[in-house]
């Protein structure tokens, strides 16, 4: 990509730096960038007056167990672009104030953007990519302040680094995108999920690093109340879930004792015997049947009154100790400002993430530009676009967010993070948290910018199936279940390879061929998913007068309902 497709301005800027010198500070209103590798007062100037009005951050949505779908997208993007990518400093702004980062990056890329020799320009990517993700480092531990600039948002967000790099309609496009998350759906951008992590909102993602030695003095308080906030997050999780039972139990009670009410009453009215007023005449045949019933429902009030006594205790205490963490919370000191060393952690685990998503084989290069960015609108990450095939997603496999406990499912939307890559798999990172399976949120990554957004996230949605099929089966993951069934069938047919990679092609298939009636999934392996991923029953009855296959697979389901062994 050499000068001829930039636009004059950035050619411009980069003329003066091509030769691996920083303009001088003295250039500033010029159109080459002064070297930002200090502060200077302009740069500084720049920072304070591109720094956005909060409007107050999106809280991170709690998990609520009495929502049962997404709601509608009504609104994709803004009617019109904003000035966002506009400012003739945005360049500036980005990469100012953040020390050697920014200057190492301001080198290598003007060299990158400025050369003319292959093997040169190979060099000064992969550069490129290193100086890239060192500033990104240096950026992240901001982007909770409330002074962080437009750009640098845009720049963790989109990668978006050079506007000149974007074609026109590109640059609309983004600029029409919506900056704040108004749909309470727990899905981020990089600077959201930065954010919160700082703020302790949301924990750092899990690694197979050792633990921390415990330290002393202020460090050791704050650590200490990152200890109590996590067993304070675990707490409310049995809270939620002890109040869902108690809920359940309760109206399992009503509708028992709107029954019992029903019989009694029809068993109480007796009609007057004819020709022999004001005398009734005694039980009927159907009364006298209702006596076995109303027995029956009283031995089911008496079962339903042992498990409700059971579930009112448990939510009793979860409420006590919810109650007594917060007080110890309340306490200890304020855990306020954000915690650089838990964002360090989590950009370490973001990069890698990244580079999941693209695959050795894949372009890993982290800068938005149009020479790699083919996405159409609707194919393009956004927050909106992806809630949007989430919630197609559902309406095919109901229980894709689904977790069963004590045999009633909850659903719980994972968080959703958009990695602004040009990768084209997604992938759970963790299927839940190890110290609260009920009701935490696991981990999906989504890449933002792929060939086929649909199936990148079905790829991470089939991930998190796996992962949490095989947690739930635990040891007998090979024998139980969704991961035993589809083991058996892979050893079966002495499949080599990733046996994980073989369900996600099937679970894609499954989803976007056999949901339409297309055939394309092994005998076997479609009853598999068949009776572990179900579809919801309006579609199964479509689908079984299109082909005998699933009229078939119909009547085995209702030959298991009959035998109760379903």
């Amino acid at each position: 990509m050499g000068n001829t497709d930039l636009d004059p301005s950035i050619a411009a800027l980069l003329a003066g730096a091509g030769a691996g010198e920083a303009a001088s500070p003295e250039n500033a209103d010029s159109s080459v960038p002064p070297a930002p590798g200090s502060t200077t007062n302009f740069e500084q100037m720049i920072l304070e007056e591109a720094a956005p009005k909060p409007k107050g951050p999106s809280a991170v949505p709690e998990v609520d167990l009495s929502i049962k779908e997404f709601k509608e997208i009504e609104k994709p993007f803004n009617d019109e672009p904003d000035d966002r990518f506009n400012d003739p400093n945005y360049y500036k702004i980005a990469i100012a104030g953040e020390d050697s980062a920014s200057q190492r990056l301001h080198m290598v890329l003007s060299k990158y953007l400025t050369c003319k020799d292959i093997k040169d320009k190979m060099v000064y990517r992969q550069q490129v990519i290193m100086a890239y993700w060192e500033l990104v480092r240096v950026m992240a531990p901001k982007a909770g302040s409330k002074s962080f600039p437009m750009p640098k948002r845009m720049l963790l967000r989109f990668a978006a680094l050079l506007p000149s790099l974007f074609k026109p309609e590109q640059k609309e496009l983004f600029a029409k995108s919506i900056l704040e998350n108004n749909t309470n759906e727990p899905v981020f951008y990089l600077d959201e999920w930065f954010k919160y992590v700082g703020a302790g909102k949301i924990k750092c993602s899990t690694t197979d690093e050792v633990r921390q030695p415990k330290k002393t003095g202020a460090e050791g308080a704050a650590q200490e109340q990152q200890r109590l906030m996590a067993l304070q997050q675990k707490n409310q999780g049995k809270l939620q879930n002890a109040e869902s039972q108690l809920g359940i139990k309760e109206n399992e009670r009503t509708m028992l004792e709107v029954e019992l009410k029903n019989r009694i009453e029809t068993i109480c009215s007796h009609e007057e015997v004819i020709g022999y007023a004001p005398h009734k005449a005694g039980y009927t045949e159907e009364q006298k049947r209702l006596f076995g019933e109303i027995s029956n429902y009283m031995r089911m009030l008496s079962k339903n009154d042992r498990e409700l006594t059971v579930a009112l205790k448990e939510a009793q205490d979860a409420k006590a100790s919810v109650d007594a963490v917060e007080e110890k919370l309340a306490e200890g000191p304020e855990v306020a400002q954000a915690n650089s060393g838990d964002v360090e952690q989590e950009y370490e685990t973001i990069r890698q993430m990244a580079k999941m998503t693209c695959g050795r084989q894949g372009n890993q290069f982290p800068i938005f530009t149009r020479e790699f960015y083919h996405c159409l609108p609707q194919g393009t990450g956004f927050r909106e676009n992806v809630i949007k095939i989430l919630k197609w997603i559902e309406s095919i496999d109901p229980g894709a967010f689904c977790r069963i406990h004590k045999n009633v499912p909850n659903r719980i939307v994972p968080f959703v993070i958009l990695v602004p890559s040009y990768g084209d798999s997604g992938f759970c990172w963790e299927p839940f948290d190890r110290y609260n399976r009920v009701t935490s949120r696991g981990r999906i990554v989504v890449p933002m910018y792929p060939r086929d957004l649909k199936i990148a996230v079905l790829t991470a949605v089939a991930d998190l199936r796996w992962q949490v099929a095989k947690e739930k089966a635990s040891y007998y993951w090979m024998e139980e279940g969704l991961t035993g069934q589809y083991y058996e069938w892979i050893d079966k047919q002495k499949l080599k390879g990733d046996l994980k990679s073989y369900f996600i092609q099937d679970y894609v298939l499954w989803m976007t061929k056999e949901s339409e009636g297309v055939q394309r999934l092994d005998k076997e392996v479609r009853g598999i998913f068949w009776r572990n991923t179900p579809f919801p029953q309006s579609l199964k009855d479509t689908l079984k007068t299109r082909s005998l296959v699933y009229d078939e697979l119909c009547k085995k389901d209702m030959n298991r309902a009959m035998s109760d062994g379903y």
